[in-house]
């Protein structure tokens, strides 16, 4: 592969993971009426079939209030060519569901770098700081004041995406705005799978496998990737039911792009539940 299909990879790569963060970053509860208070997990990022990087998610929740984290770091041509990114949410649980106040991220790609912040009143997004500042172009769906209500920044979709019964944590859609754009993930169920342990759990070994459709709304590119990521069905994230923590965990997540398949995959997991023996994945 040339420099310039890596580089292209590598950017599709970091946008979705980061724009698909409510799919690959965490744990939400199965039930309402159950929170763990600290969840850690590391994933590998390939693309490929080869290692280009590594994401980690960590959460806190305390009775009202909830802090997520997460971080991603890729790299490729040897190095030659690297980005992190750093992501955080906070808000409050209301009526057992999430309700962001905060959001940041910051990036670094080589020499490059810029941030993204938000601020949340009520149901809405009431302010909105990038840097450097979103370029508009005449390609560009503008985002209006109608968009920013009643939706989720990516890192607070992981409380909702993934809640649901132990059945089946498939089919729903949930409204995400980044900073920049706005769309919706649209699941459906499509089969289960067998996972697999280095050390055994104790946890049950079938996951359940969502089709994922990205529904750009507005903030995007009218472009081909645009085009191509709203119309494949390829996307999919594999969730592993965890009965013991009243979770679900984001096993493997795979994303198609124009040049190749990016996946990520769980490599450790530790889930730390009220009154509960800590539970430890490794993959």
């Amino acid at each position: 592969m040339t420099q310039r299909p890596r580089k292209l990879a590598l950017s599709h790569a970091r946008h979705l993971i980061f724009g698909l963060l409510g799919l690959l970053a965490g744990l939400s509860p199965a039930h309402a009426d159950s929170w763990p208070t600290h969840v850690r997990a590391t994933y590998d990022v390939n693309f490929n079939g080869i290692n280009i990087g590594t994401f980690e998610f960590e959460s806190q929740a305390e009775r009202q209030n909830y802090t997520l984290a997460a971080s991603a770091h890729l790299s490729i041509l040897l190095g030659a060519y690297k980005w992190s990114g750093h992501t955080h949410s906070f808000g409050l649980i209301a009526n057992q569901a999430p309700k962001p106040e905060s959001f940041s991220y910051d990036f670094k790609a080589n020499k490059k770098t810029g941030h993204t912040k938000m601020g949340f009143t009520g149901d809405a997004v009431t302010n909105i700081v990038n840097v450097p500042p979103a370029k508009i172009k005449p390609n560009i769906i503008p985002v209006r004041e109608q968009h920013l209500r009643d939706v989720l920044d990516p890192l607070s979709a992981v409380m909702s995406v993934t809640r649901g019964p132990m059945s089946n944590p498939c089919d729903r859609r949930v409204p995400i705005f980044d900073g920049k754009e706005r769309f919706d993930l649209l699941l459906s169920y499509k089969g289960q799978t067998k996972v697999e342990e280095r050390h055994p759990s104790g946890q049950p070994g079938t996951a359940y496998v969502c089709r994922v459709r990205y529904v750009p709304i507005a903030g995007h590119k009218i472009d081909s990737k645009s085009k191509f990521i709203a119309s494949t069905d390829a996307i999919e994230i594999t969730l592993r039911p965890i009965p013991s923590a009243n979770v679900f965990v984001p096993y493997q997540v795979t994303i198609p792009t124009l040049v190749g398949n990016a996946t990520v995959v769980s490599k450790k997991i530790e889930i730390v539940s009220p009154g509960k023996p800590q539970i430890a994945l490794t993959h």
